[in-house]
Parts: C-alpha cells; structure tokens; sequence
C-alpha cells in the first residue's frame, strides 16, 4: 500500500485524449481576474493586438498584467520600450531557486501601468512551454501579484497547438483568435479553435471570438465564421499607423490623435468593454483540415 499523504497521479485525461503534454499543478490558479488568451498564425499581429487590448483595459479601470508566451519575449516591448528579461532568465540567474528572486526581476510596468512579464522558453529543442508557463503563473502567486490584478492577457506563440504552448488555455476564461481575411490565416484559426475545444471539455476556458486583423475586407472570415459557429468581435484594417507605432516601440494609445489612430483605439476599446460585460461562449464546430481546404475559395 502507498503512504496515506502520497499525491494521487494526475490524470492524463484531463488535457485532452492521448495528451502528452507537461501538466500544470491543478492548486497554481490565478484567482479572481479575468483570464484571456490571445491565439492565432505566426506574424498576425498577437502582440500588437494583446498590447493594445491590455492599454484599453486599463483606460476602463482595471488592473493588467500581460504575460508574453514566446521564446522571441517581444510582446511587451511596445509597452516597457524595451526587451524585457524573461522569467526563465531571472530564473537562471539565481541557479533556478525562484524563492531567491524578487517581484522587480521578472515584472515591469509599462503604458498606462500595465504590468509586464515575458516567460521566455526553454533552449530550442530543449523542452516545454507549459513548462515556463506553469513556472511564470507559480511565481507571480507567490509574490501576491496576481491578488491585485483584474485582468490577465496571455500572449502566446504563434499557432503552435502542442500542449505546451495550450498551457495558458489552463488558465483562461477566453481564448481570443486572430485572423486575417487569407488562407493561411483561417487555416491556422481553425486548428486553434480545436485546440480550444479539446481544453474545453476538462477546463473553464470557452472560445471567445475572432479579431480580424490586418485586412481591409473580412468576406472569407465571415464565410468560415458562420459555417462553424465563431463570431467577429473588432476589425482592424491594414492601417499604416499600427505599422509605424511598432517602429515607434509604442501602443495605439501613445499616438499622435487622427482618424486612423481613433478608429483602432474605439476598436480596442470596445473589444475590451465587450470582454469585460461577458461573453457567451461559441458552440463552435471546426472543419476537418481536408474539408477546410475544399470549403476555402478565393476566386
């Protein structure tokens, strides 16, 4: 017989059907705020999106955090004006004894106080993102940061859907998409959608929505979001302004005033009050890749 006090197992289920994947610990949860994370194809424009969205949260009122998911850790340079140490470099530095670090190590306030962390990732080809994940939510509890904080913003990786860049989705209440109106773009939206639904079924997190994102029309967004049940919340065009203020290393709201500026800063800002009201969670049905590719046209 095994010890009295001995952990269960977890159970390999709870992370979806044959998962392989590193788990978190089920007792690390971040509380009470608001959890979003932000998903969609490589080089789509999470960072620019999860930033802007972070400043317009804090515009309404409440308490951010942004945590960039990415080894690149570039989500929260536009906020901080800079690339920020990662958790995983404060974490060597102090030869991985986190009780060592401090909460100034690893958390920095950026535009209009939201707070900044990158969790960074493992060398390349040398483990998890979950991993980094788990570490990045265990160390802003112990440092009680996550007490104060009304909303989390999860940045993460590309359209990457291996267990460990899903960590976050352990986390979420939301999981947002980003799209553009192109093959690629709805391809990976759609296998990031069955990725959301797979956590869906043993976790809180639901399908919040799409934001369209560089694209002057949204036809073939609108086409496969009524097929399978998504909803666009906030369209952004392929507006200069969003170009130049990631030259600028500054948000929407940092800006010299214009009509560009002002109609992606009210599409942020509505996102976020939306987001903030509650959103009812999609019934969502994602193709098959092979009836995807069928169903998308672009004649």
């Amino acid at each position: 017989m095994g010890r009295a006090d001995a952990k269960p197992k977890a159970d390999p289920r709870l992370d979806g059907e044959g998962s392989l994947q590193v788990q978190l610990d089920p007792d690390v949860k971040i509380g009470k705020a608001q959890v979003f994370a932000v998903y969609g194809k490589g080089g789509i424009g999470k960072s620019t999106t999860s930033s802007n969205l972070s400043v317009a949260f804090s515009k309404l009122g409440q308490r951010v955090v942004q945590i960039g998911c990415d080894p690149k850790h570039d989500s929260t340079f536009t906020l901080t004006k800079r690339l920020v140490p990662t958790v995983i470099d404060s974490l060597e530095s102090v030869d991985f004894h986190p009780e060592e670090l401090r909460l100034d190590d690893f958390v920095y306030e950026g535009t209009n106080g939201v707070m900044c962390v990158e969790a960074g990732g493992p060398p390349a080809g040398t483990g998890c993102g979950g991993y980094v994940v788990g570490q990045t939510v265990k160390l802003l509890k112990q440092h009680h940061l996550l007490e104060d904080t009304d909303v989390v913003v999860f940045d993460v990786l590309g359209d990457v859907v291996c267990g460990g860049f899903a960590a976050p989705l352990q986390h979420a209440d939301r999981a947002l998409i980003v799209t553009a109106n192109d093959f690629d773009s709805i391809f990976a939206m759609n296998r990031i959608a069955t990725a959301i639904l797979a956590k869906a079924k043993n976790y809180k997190v639901r399908i919040g929505g799409v934001i369209a994102n560089r694209s002057a029309e949204t036809d073939q967004i609108d086409r496969f979001n009524e097929a399978v049940g998504l909803k666009t919340m906030a369209h952004l065009p392929n507006l200069d302004v969003i170009r130049r203020s990631r030259l600028r290393k500054a948000t929407l709201f940092e800006m010299e005033p214009s009509p560009e500026v002002e109609l992606a800063q009210q599409q942020y800002l509505q996102l976020a009050a939306a987001l903030l009201d509650g959103t009812d969670p999609l019934e969502v049905k994602p193709m098959r890749d092979r009836d995807l590719f069928d169903f998308l046209g672009f004649d």
